[in-house]
């Protein structure tokens, strides 16, 4: 079992930055795939990246490529979000996520094991 908590979100103006932490419990934490997905108000919940149990795969949705970045310290149980020239569109509740494979290859939210209870993240233009 393994309990994700979501911190960091935040409200940030157009072009601002944000860092989204996802500490996890548990002794397998470095045997995880993690993801981070998002849901704006009214919209499905949809992938933004992924990240391997090694951390040397990873995986971006394209409208965020080049402006986030997932990171991950197994030492510390906790994968990251950095959130760069943030836009309006960005406005959601983050999520992460983990997953059994560990390959850093899932992006469908049927595809992970154990989620966060997210964190807001509100960008005004």
């Amino acid at each position: 079992q393994v309990q994700l908590v979501e911190s960091g979100g935040g409200l940030v103006q157009a072009g601002g930055s944000l860092r989204l932490s996802c500490a996890a419990s548990g002794r397998t934490f470095s045997t995880y795939g993690m993801g981070w997905f998002r849901q704006a108000p009214g919209k499905e919940r949809e992938f933004v990246a992924v990240i391997s149990w090694s951390g040397g795969i990873k995986y971006y949705k394209g409208s965020v490529k080049g402006r986030f970045t997932i990171s991950r310290d197994n030492a510390k149980n906790t994968v990251y979000l950095q959130l760069n020239s943030l836009k309006p569109e960005d406005t959601a509740i983050y999520y992460c996520a983990a997953e059994k494979g560990g390959w850093g290859t899932a992006r469908n939210a049927s595809e992970y094991d154990y989620w966060g209870q997210g964190t807001q993240v509100t960008v005004s233009s």
